[in-house]
Order: C-alpha cells, then structure tokens, then sequence
C-alpha cells in the first residue's frame, strides 16, 4: 500500500470514528428526539433547557480541542489545516441559515441527528429526509 493511499485510509477511518462519536453523543444526549428540539425552542410552554448543555458542551469541547489541534502545527492526516477564507457575510449565507433554522424549527431535526435517527425511521423523519435531499439538489441549482 502507498504512502498516499495509506494517508487517504487512515483519513477516512478518522472521518468516519468522528461520525460515530459524533452520532453516539447524540443518541447519549437524547438529542435525536424531534420533542427535546422542539421543548428548547417553547420558550412559553413547557421549555426543555437540554439542548442549550448539549450544545455548551460541544462549544466548550470545541473551543479546547481546536487550541490542542492548532498547536501541532499540522493536522495528522493531512499537509495543512483547510480554513475558510470568506469572512463577510452575504444573502445567501443569511438565508440558508434561516432555512435552516426554520426547518429545524419545523422538523426538530437538523441533518446530523436526523441521520443518526434513520434507524427508528418515522413518516416525519423521512420526510424531513427527502427534503433535505431534495434541498440539497435545489441549492446546487441555485
């Protein structure tokens, strides 16, 4: 095996043991529930504060691991760190987060635990599903 192909490997390993912690936390969390998204976003019903610790904890982990990873110089699996270079924003950013904001609102589910739910699909979930696809599809059109 290559050097480069053994690279391209051990990258794709790293990706994909992301997505699975990723999708674990998840499910440990209980943030694959449409009903703890939509209880965060009922600020005058019954407001369910559980989504606001999941995602401190993410900022939080964040915020530590990306020092740790920017003081290696350069990241294990490839030559240099790819870092967005647009830094104003536009409309289409503004309206593809509101998109996505009123879809998440709508739905409960953003695309990660969306996907990390396909296993107890439901007719709202696979909806949501198709239209993201289909978003997606739209967006390249756009």
């Amino acid at each position: 095996m290559s050097r480069l192909s053994h690279s391209n490997t051990l990258k794709t390993a790293a990706g994909y043991l992301a997505g699975l912690l990723f999708g674990l936390g998840l499910a440990v969390s209980g943030m694959t529930d449409p009903a703890r998204v939509l209880g965060f976003l009922d600020i005058a019903g019954a407001w369910d504060p559980t989504l606001m610790f999941v995602l401190g904890g993410a900022v939080v982990t964040t915020f530590i691991g990306y020092r740790l990873v920017y003081a290696r110089g350069t990241p294990l699996f490839g030559s240099g760190f790819q870092l967005p270079s647009k830094e104003d924003l536009d409309a289409k950013l503004l309206g593809g987060a509101a998109l996505f904001g009123i879809g998440w609102g709508l739905s409960g589910y953003c695309p990660g635990p969306a996907i990390a739910s396909v296993g107890g699909l439901s007719l709202p979930l696979l909806a949501m599903l198709v239209a993201m696809v289909v978003g997606w599809f739209l967006a390249k059109r756009v």
